[in-house]
């Protein structure tokens, strides 16, 4: 128990870890543990061979768990022993040539344009400051490709009305500058003069805010997303990683350079830009099929 009592110390104050993340740890740990007890009559995870906990995985399998929380329990204990690594009290990882399973690719599926004007043209949105956030919300989405936590730290700094641009802070920190369409440009105008009439602002740096002038959450983006977007359609995801998809294909869909389409969504490789490729690819064999002149009767 030490030893998860140290490593449960050292993801929650040197790495940082929410308490939540932390749980998630312990409990794929003693979940293990456990395995260890009834299967092998130990319950020394530090002496664990790899042959054990590939009878662990081969067990789960049986049971039905999903690849994916496997592969999330895996990375748990992968975690442990590197910690164990780092406290000289391991030599080598038990899991130091393991490969993740293998899991389903999920197929995105954006929402079509029909569907996104229905929501931005057609849906009735309410009076004033939370109305005009909203669709501003949506439409940014829409049409920037930003990511939820890139919208939720948009700066009111980093909106550039008079360049028609706005600077995002995206993963492991790196800035990007993304183009605003001019009719966003008007949207954005249209807000701040709702925003300069709450009567608090708590949090003034950021951008968009709620109706007591404090930062968005992610809870509140996801839920406004999904109800809006519930009203007119049928898909079971309806997320802003699903408006984010929908920006890319949408754009891919009308020619747009994958290289292009790389930079706006702030993708280090274009080898994740390329899972949007299937929707315009779907669309280009559409067109082909029904214009190539081989394929007349």
């Amino acid at each position: 128990m030490e030893n998860l009592n140290a490593f449960r110390e050292y993801l929650a104050l040197e790495k940082k870890y929410s308490t939540h993340t932390v749980m998630a740890y312990e409990n794929d740990l003693l979940f293990f543990r456990q395995y260890l007890v009834g299967a092998y009559a130990t319950d020394q995870l530090e002496t664990a061979q790899y042959s054990m906990i590939r009878s662990w995985i081969v067990s789960l399998v049986d049971d039905g768990i999903s690849t994916t929380t496997i592969n999330r329990k895996i990375a748990s204990l992968k975690a442990f022993y590197k910690f164990l690594l780092k406290t000289g009290q391991l030599e080598v990882s038990p899991l130091l040539k393991h490969k993740a399973l293998k899991t389903p690719k999920k197929v995105q599926i954006p929402f079509s344009e029909n569907e996104l004007d229905l929501v931005l043209n057609q849906l009735r949105y309410p009076d004033g400051f939370e109305g005009v956030r909203d669709k501003l919300i949506i439409d940014l989405f829409y049409t920037t490709g930003i990511r939820r936590a890139e919208l939720i730290g948009l700066q009111v700094k980093n909106v550039d009305l008079g360049s028609g641009v706005i600077k995002v802070l995206g993963k492991r920190n790196k800035e990007r500058i993304i183009p605003l369409l001019p009719i966003i440009v008007k949207e954005i105008e249209v807000y701040l003069k709702e925003r300069a009439d709450l009567e608090v602002i708590v949090d003034e740096g950021y951008f968009f805010l709620m109706l007591k002038g404090v930062k968005l959450n992610e809870s509140f983006v996801y839920r406004l997303i999904n109800s809006y977007f519930s009203n007119v359609s049928e898909k079971v995801k309806k997320s802003p990683h699903v408006l984010r998809h929908t920006f890319a294909t949408h754009l891919l869909n009308k020619g747009a350079d994958l290289n292009s389409v790389k930079e706006l969504l702030g993708h280090s490789s274009l080898a994740s830009t390329q899972v949007y490729t299937h929707n315009s690819l779907a669309e280009l064999q559409k067109v082909h099929g029904t214009a190539h002149p081989r394929n007349r009767k």
